[in-house]
C-alpha cells in the first residue's frame, strides 16, 4: 500500500490508528496473544496495516456485547478469511515459522507421531487433515475413524467426488480441482493442552521421483496462536467447499494461549532434529 511504512507499523502508529492505547494493546497481546507482531532484530513490535482493521472488528464486537476474548476470536477469524492454501496463509499470518524441504517419508513419520501422540492423549480436539487424493486417504482410513471416535470434530480434505455425509463423525469434503489444497499436506490438532499443525506444499515436476522421495516444503508448529490460525483457515476452506458445514461456529471462542519461550525452543530443537533426520536417511 502506497505510504504505507516498509517496516510495518510501529505500536504508537497502530494505536492512533485504530484509537487504542499502546498499554492496552500490550496488554491484549499478553494475555491473549492478539494483536501479534513481529519483531525486529532490536526487538521492536511492527504490526501489518490488516491488523487496524482487526482492532477495529474487535471494538465493533465489543460494542455488539462480545466479551473482549469473545470478540478477538470472531475478529481472527473473519481475518482469515479468503485463504485458498493452509501453508500459505500460514505462513502468511505466522512469518516466524520457518519452512523446510523434507521428503514425503519423513512428512509420513511426523505426521504417523503426531497423530499417535493424540491418541495417547485422548483429547477433545478439532481435527483436519488434507491427503492430496482419495487414494492416500484410503490408506489411513480405519485410523482416522479412530482418531474420530475421540474428538470433537474431525474433517478430511482430498478429491472426493460426494459432499460430506451430514452429522457424519469423520467429514470427507471434496476439494474442487484447481484448489491449491490439492497439492498439500496437513494436519491440523486444535486442542487446548496439545495444539500441533503440520502443513506442507509439494513441489512439482516430480513425476519421475519414487514416492518415498517427493520433496516438500513444510511448516511445524506447537505455538497454541500458529494452530489456531491454521484450523481457522481449515474451517473456512471446509465451509467454503461444502457450505452447511459451519465448522469456523465450532472451534474454540476462547483466544488461545500465548505461545512461551520453552515451546519455542523445543520448536526450534525439533525442526533441527527433523533437518538431520531427513538428510541423514537412506535412499534407494
Amino acid at each position: 500500500m502506497a505510504g504505507e511504512p516498509e517496516n510495518g507499523l510501529a505500536i504508537g502508529e497502530l494505536a492512533e490508528r485504530a484509537g487504542v492505547p499502546a498499554p492496552t494493546l500490550r496488554s491484549w497481546e499478553t494475555r491473549y496473544g492478539f494483536p501479534r507482531p513481529r519483531r525486529l532484530e532490536g526487538g521492536h513490535r511492527r504490526y501489518e496495516p490488516g491488523d487496524v482493521a482487526l482492532i477495529l472488528e474487535v471494538l465493533r464486537q465489543r460494542a455488539a456485547g462480545l466479551s473482549l476474548e469473545a470478540a478477538i476470536g470472531v475478529a481472527t477469524a473473519r481475518g482469515a478469511e479468503g485463504e485458498s492454501s493452509v501453508f500459505a496463509g500460514l505462513r502468511r499470518r505466522q512469518p516466524d515459522l520457518l519452512p523446510q524441504i523434507v521428503r514425503k517419508s519423513t512428512l509420513l513419520a511426523l505426521t504417523r507421531a503426531m497423530e499417535d501422540e493424540y491418541c495417547a492423549r485422548a483429547e477433545r480436539a478439532v481435527l483436519f487433515a488434507s491427503f492430496q487424493r482419495q487414494r492416500f486417504y484410503r490408506r489411513s482410513r480405519d485410523r482416522w475413524t479412530e482418531l474420530a471416535r475421540t474428538a470433537l470434530v474431525t474433517t478430511v480434505f482430498a478429491d472426493f467426488t460426494e459432499p460430506p455425509a451430514p452429522g457424519a463423525a469423520l467429514l470427507e469434503v471434496p476439494v474442487p480441482d484447481g484448489a491449491p489444497l490439492r497439492r498439500e499436506w496437513t494436519l491440523v490438532c486444535e486442542a487446548r493442552d496439545y495444539p500441533a499443525c503440520l502443513t506442507a506444499w509439494e513441489f512439482p515436476g516430480q513425476g519421475g521421483v519414487a514416492d518415498a522421495d517427493r520433496r516438500f516444503e513444510a511448516l511445524w508448529t506447537l505455538s497454541p496462536p500458529a494452530v489456531r490460525d491454521a484450523a481457522t483457515i481449515c474451517a473456512q476452506l471446509a465451509d467454503r467447499f461444502s457450505p452447511g458445514l459451519g465448522l469456523v461456529g465450532r472451534l474454540p471462542s476462547d483466544p488461545p494461549p500465548p505461545v512461551s519461550a520453552d515451546l519455542q525452543h523445543a520448536t526450534g530443537l525439533l525442526g533441527r532434529m527433523i533437518s538431520y533426520l531427513d538428510a541423514a536417511a537412506p535412499r534407494p
